[in-house]
């Protein structure tokens, strides 16, 4: 895997993304359950069956550009932003002085965000590791930056999340990721209950300023133009409040470009161990 990604990381983002397209149509053709889920996620959330395919292929290609972004230098990945849109939004937060809390689902390129803030400031952002160990390198090494910081999901990471903002520095976290179980919720994402994370939830109750950011995979390999923009409206209430409303805010920016979120994120699982959904099929607010 290694040598493949050094191989890929060599050559121009538009291959790259052309071939992680036709993997990602191949794959989607040739696993029955991948399909199935991808097609049962999509129009569960309201969406035309028909993004099916090109759903596919922007999967394909996420899975394939993170060569051209873990394996390059920092400046080398950041070349490839063609566009920030709400960037003065970013400019605000920083002059404010608290910390920032940004929240980025798994819709485009979700990688190049970090590597784009990190060079305006110190970020540190909440991964899981990998069961592999070949990807957890290619994790550690691509997220190696002076001022790009990881933190596991454990008690230690979400210790660090929280230092991090109360010195005013910046956080990022995927926050419809599947949490373990204890550390959810179920709620409604997308008219169905999803085992929820309250970490992004709690960390909203910080005095955090809230920057929703996904960064958007151009045509034919043209780079990324990264979106940032507020919550539609300002956290409130309880957690769980909060973190029903994290989801709304995240079918938001999945209704901008729907083929670019990842549906075969088994996003609806229910983790071993945990309470079932209700049986009303309505989540917990």
């Amino acid at each position: 895997m290694i040598l493949f990604f050094r191989l890929l990381s060599r050559l121009p983002l538009r291959f790259v993304h052309a071939l992680g397209a036709w993997l990602g149509r191949l794959a989607y053709l040739a696993s029955p359950t991948y399909r199935r889920n991808l097609r049962a996620n999509l129009v569960q959330a309201g969406f035309d069956p028909g993004l099916c395919g090109a759903a596919a292929a922007e999967a394909g290609k996420q899975a394939l550009e993170l060569s051209r972004i873990w394996l390059k230098t920092l400046e080398e990945a950041n070349a490839q932003v063609a566009e920030v849109v709400g960037g003065e939004l970013v400019a605000e937060a920083r002059a404010a002085g608290r910390g920032i809390l940004y929240l980025t689902p798994h819709l485009g390129c979700f990688e190049i965000t970090a590597q784009y803030l990190s060079a305006l400031g110190d970020i540190t952002v909440l991964y899981r590791p990998p069961r592999q160990a070949q990807l957890q390198w290619l994790i550690e090494t691509g997220r190696r930056r002076e001022n790009l910081h990881i933190a596991a999901a454990d008690l230690a990471g979400v210790r660090s999340l929280i230092k991090a903002l109360k010195k005013g520095q910046a956080v990022g976290m995927l926050p419809d990721q599947a949490p373990k179980t204890g550390e959810g919720v179920w709620l409604d994402f997308f008219g169905r209950p999803a085992y929820t994370m309250t970490l992004a939830a709690r960390l909203t109750e910080t005095g955090a300023t809230v920057l929703m950011t996904w960064g958007e995979r151009l045509p034919r390999g043209q780079g990324y133009r990264i979106h940032f923009s507020r919550p539609t409206r300002a956290f409130a209430g309880d957690t769980l409040a909060r973190a029903q409303q994290v989801n709304h805010e995240i079918e938001t920016l999945v209704r901008q470009c729907p083929a670019q979120y990842l549906w075969g994120y088994n996003r609806y699982k229910q983790p071993a161990g945990a309470e079932p959904p209700p049986p009303d099929g309505k989540g917990a607010a």
